[in-house]
Order: C-alpha cells, then structure tokens, then sequence
C-alpha cells in the first residue's frame, strides 16, 4: 500500500495543471473574453491544441492575450512532462496485482479532483479569489477591439442599406423605422455624399439614402431584405 504515495506527485502536478488553466482563463477574460471563451483558449494554449477560430485570431492580435497565451504554451508543456514521467515512475516501483490497485488509486484520484473541479462553490471561489487579485494589476486595462465591443462574432454587425426610388422606407421617418426594428440602432444616414450621424428620429428619408444599422444580421435580412 505504501506504494500508492507515489501517486502523490502526478496528483499534485494535475491538479496544479487544472490551476494554471483556470487562472489562465479568467487573465484572458481579464482583457475583454467572454469566459467560456477564455477557458477555451487557455485549454488550447495548455495542452499545446491549436485550433484556427476568430477567437484565436483575437488572442493573437492582442499583445497581452499574447503574452498569457505565451505563458500557458510554457507551463502546459512543463506541466504534461510532469505528470508523464511522475506517473510513469509510479507505475515503474510496483508490479503484479499492485499495478491493478495502483491504477485504481489513480483513477480514484483524478475523479476525486474532477469532482472539486466540478464544484461550482469552490469554483466561484478560486474564479473570484484570481479575478480580485488580478483585477488590480494595470496589464487587464481593458485592450478590447471593435469587433468585440460591437459582439460581430455573435451574429451582430453593421450593414448598410440602400433605399431605392420604390423603397416600402421612403418618406419614413426614422422613428418609424426605428419602431419596427429589434435590437437595432440607426448610427447614421448617407446623404448625398453627407453624413448625418445619430440624425434625428423625425427625419425623413428619401431615395437613394443610406441607412448605416447596428444590430443583429439575422434581424436586419429579414427586415430590410
């Protein structure tokens, strides 16, 4: 039985794994991320997986998301060789029946800490523990980019619309537009080679107007389409 204490290191080396991506996680979340997607990435950099998605191409485009991407691809390679040659000694100290027990224990082991993982208390906790601590230092001044501000990779964006000599909007005002639209902002009007930006609701519209609208590209087809 005593041979079980050589878990003990490959234990220790997941579960500080697991920390590392966590806080990794909430620095990425730190510099503008959503979370869910922080934690995404900070797995990715970890375990060394690459994967060609817009939010990829935000970490790289950031210097700080570089930075901590950077750290983590460091770390996660330190920490897989640790768990590697750790348990790989374990297992080489026993034999027989005990190697059956030993992978038992182990198993019984990472279960054991998936489960605390899995706690959302304890989670909450280390997530807020991190975030508070990190919070103060000025590398998480807020870096964010147009695209992320304007959310263009959850379904939003800006398009602009035509209005042509028997456009349905013509003679509208934009109050009239603005009413029928959902989750929609007019940001400006093309006018003759003018722009009016954030005009006044009771205008009215007229042929060959362009209407520049912020809100969701689903929406906007189906309105104007």
């Amino acid at each position: 039985m005593s041979s079980i204490y050589y878990l003990v290191p490959t234990l220790i080396a997941v579960v500080v794994s697991l920390l590392i991506v966590r806080i990794g996680a909430i620095a990425l979340m730190l510099t503008g991320l959503s979370f869910d997607k922080a934690k995404f990435q900070a797995l990715s950099a970890f375990t060394g997986t690459g994967f060609t998605t817009r939010e990829a191409e935000r970490v790289v485009n950031n210097s700080r998301r570089r930075k901590i991407v950077s750290l983590l691809m460091i770390l996660g390679n330190v920490g897989i060789v640790t768990v590697i040659v750790t348990a790989t000694s374990s297992f080489a100290r026993v034999e027989g029946l005990q190697s059956g027990l030993h992978l038992l224990a182990l198993l019984a082991g990472l279960g054991l800490i998936f489960l605390i993982v899995r706690n959302t208390s304890i989670a909450q906790r280390l997530e807020a523990f991190a975030e508070a601590r990190m919070g103060r230092l000025k590398i998480f001044d807020d870096d964010i980019t147009v695209d992320e501000l304007l959310h263009l990779s959850e379904g939003c964006g800006v398009v602009r619309v035509g209005l042509m000599e028997n456009s349905p909007f013509v003679g509208q005002t934009l109050s009239e537009i603005n009413a029928g639209l959902d989750h929609s902002c007019i940001l400006g009007v093309e006018r003759d080679r003018e722009w009016l930006p954030t005009p006044k609701l009771i205008r009215k519209l007229m042929a060959q107007d362009h209407l520049v609208i912020y809100g969701r590209l689903e929406d906007l087809a189906k309105h104007f389409g």
